[in-house]
């Protein structure tokens, strides 16, 4: 797609942020997933937990503000709460693995319908490396992921099956684009929520994924 149809990612973000629940310790990857912490509703508890060792993140600094040792899993600057904490990565990915995390919102290059995610490396391109990506998909109660529906050439990157290397397998549970929200259900894709000025004729136009009803 030349144009952006239906939401823009902070919009996208925004409708994720929907996902969220009071007493919720949350995981949000790099890319559009950071611009959820934008979006929390006034008044609702939320811990934003982050791979490289902190729990209880705050939004990101003003301009002039940052503090260089202040920052998430993806190394941009963010602020500390009051109730923040400190601990290692190996606590972190303790935490991750054994369950303790609510959700995690993560972006992606693909999903396939049976809920398959591929979101870390592309062959040939250089890979800063894995991250906490199978972490997450594997030891957090619930995935939602934030993408783009087609790349740069206007191909869809919610598929049938994932061409890329995978992170893990039969993982996603929803999948939030600039189209719309769909939940991985059995036999394909269900349409929960069209975005604005979307059409079902456009979300079957962009989706290589099999639509059910």
């Amino acid at each position: 797609m030349t144009d952006v149809l239906g939401w823009s990612r902070d919009q996208m973000a925004e409708r994720a942020a929907k996902e969220l629940e009071d007493g919720f310790y949350v995981n949000l990857g790099i890319g559009i997933p950071t611009l959820v912490a934008n979006h929390i509703p006034d008044g609702m508890n939320i811990t934003l937990q982050s791979e490289n060792g902190m729990l209880g993140m705050g939004p990101f600094p003003f301009e002039g503000e940052e503090d260089p040792d202040l920052i998430n899993a993806g190394k941009q600057t963010i602020t500390e709460l009051d109730k923040s904490s400190y601990f290692s990565s190996a606590d972190s990915f303790a935490m991750i693995r054994g369950g303790h995390i609510d959700l995690s919102i993560l972006g992606s290059m693909e999903v396939a319908e049976n809920g398959d995610i591929a979101n870390w490396m592309i062959p040939g391109k250089m890979v800063k490396g894995m991250g906490g990506a199978m972490d997450l998909v594997a030891g957090v109660k619930r995935v939602v992921v934030i993408m783009d529906h087609t790349n740069k050439s206007g191909d869809s990157k919610f598929l049938k099956e994932c061409t890329l290397p995978l992170t893990g397998k039969g993982v996603v549970d929803r999948v939030i684009t600039n189209l719309g929200v769909f939940d991985i259900v059995e036999g394909g894709v269900k349409v929960v929520e069209l975005a604005d000025n979307v059409s079902q004729a456009d979300v079957e136009k962009y989706t290589e994924a099999t639509i059910v009803s």
